[in-house]
């Protein structure tokens, strides 16, 4: 039998519910920067987007399900020591983000199992419990129909940011389960912008190479940094609640995307630039995009070293389905969207605007003309969300 997975864009019962989350803050950041590699190199020079985070969900629901050599590697990948401890922190996370003040963000998990099979007792009462994931049966022998109803809910549950994720394709008899995940995101930026003030300016793809985009300014007091280590500045601009914001990475150098991916290797280089930041009064001039990428998270997974989850006689999910011990993985796919605009932040959405005024008085403040390829991340008081590169 097979599984297709499919996401979109989360020891000792003495653990608190602040150390369980932060210890998933750790993970996650290993786990985004291993996973932004992979996604990056198989689309060098592409605009991208990802959530890391949302992996890790469906991962640790995985991890449960499985037994033996799988249930380690998938354990070791996402950086959690033992069943209790997944269980524990995926609770107190999920309480933690429903809970994020001033932006609106939705989490939904649900499994899709073929007609007539029953999922293991304790897996389904983890599922709910745990991940607050839905079950329902349906028949995939009826692909078309089936595919349909699953990305009708994925829309749903993302705004509609998110269509056609699961192809008709990919359904048939052999299909034992589907695991869908999604992550919504919407904000407003704590400071607003003028929408009036953007324009278009110049953004150097090369050296060589200028192209127009339309670029949002303004100026406040915002987090920043300079970082020697990574060669960049920081940037870091809030959405209203103060508990989730928008990080922008920009190289010093107008061909210096390529080094600074290179150096975000270190999973540890990031949070210590972070660390590092102050506020300070900052010019802002950022252009507006809207990325959507289709992520093979098949090839991604595996190249984490997480294989036998996706080979038969290997993965052992053998507390997914009653009577059922031959399933595993045929195929894992993660549609994101991210939309920067002066609205707000959408789906996994950033935005600044452009203000201009029509006075005579020089601005003062430091510079930050984000106007060559730079990496983002959009973060809560959880971790990293989404990140993602720009290039053009």
């Amino acid at each position: 039998m097979k599984l297709f997975i499919c996401i979109l864009a989360l020891a000792a019962t003495a653990m608190s519910e602040e150390s369980n989350v932060d210890l998933l803050k750790s993970s996650n950041e290993v786990f985004t920067a291993n996973m932004f590699q992979e996604v990056v190199k198989a689309k060098p020079g592409e605009n991208v987007v990802l959530s890391a985070f949302s992996v890790l969900s469906p991962l640790a629901q995985l991890s449960l399900a499985s037994v033996g050599e799988s249930h380690d590697e998938i354990l070791k990948a996402i950086g959690l020591p033992n069943d209790n401890v997944t269980k524990e922190v995926f609770t107190d996370v999920s309480k933690q983000l429903r809970s994020v003040k001033g932006v609106e963000l939705r989490l939904a998990n649900k499994v899709y199992v073929r007609q007539g099979a029953v999922l293991n007792d304790e897996f389904a009462a983890v599922s709910k419990d745990v991940f607050n994931s839905d079950v329902k049966n349906v028949d995939f022998t009826k692909n078309v129909e089936a595919a349909k109803e699953i990305n009708e809910w994925v829309e749903e549950n993302t705004n509609h940011k998110i269509k056609d994720l699961v192809s008709s394709e990919s359904l048939d008899a052999s299909t034992a389960a589907v695991l869908v995940n999604a992550i919504y995101f919407k904000g407003k930026w704590k400071k607003p912008f003028d929408e009036s003030a953007t324009r278009d300016l110049d953004f150097f793809v090369t050296k060589d190479q200028p192209i127009k985009k339309p670029t949002m300014h303004k100026s406040g007091d915002f987090k920043y940094a300079e970082s020697k280590e990574l060669d960049a500045k920081l940037l870091e601009l809030p959405y209203e609640g103060d508990q989730s914001s928008l990080l922008i990475v920009l190289p010093n150098e107008i061909d210096g995307i390529g080094s600074l991916v290179e150096k975000l290797k270190d999973p540890t280089a990031l949070s210590k630039a972070v660390e590092n930041m102050f506020y300070n009064e900052v010019i802002v001039d950022l252009p507006k995009f809207k990325i959507e990428t289709t992520t093979d998270l098949k090839a991604v997974l595996k190249k984490m070293n997480i294989v036998k989850l996706f080979t038969g006689g290997e993965a052992r999910l053998n507390n997914l389905i009653k009577g059922e011990s031959d399933l595993f993985i045929t195929d894992a796919i993660q549609k994101a969207f991210i939309d920067v605009n002066e609205e707000g932040a959408e789906a996994a959405v950033a935005n600044a605007f452009y203000i201009s005024r029509m006075d005579k008085s020089i601005p003062t403040g430091t510079p930050f003309t984000v106007d060559r390829p730079f990496f983002y991340a959009l973060k809560t008081t959880t971790g990293t969300l989404f990140s993602g590169v720009l290039y053009s």
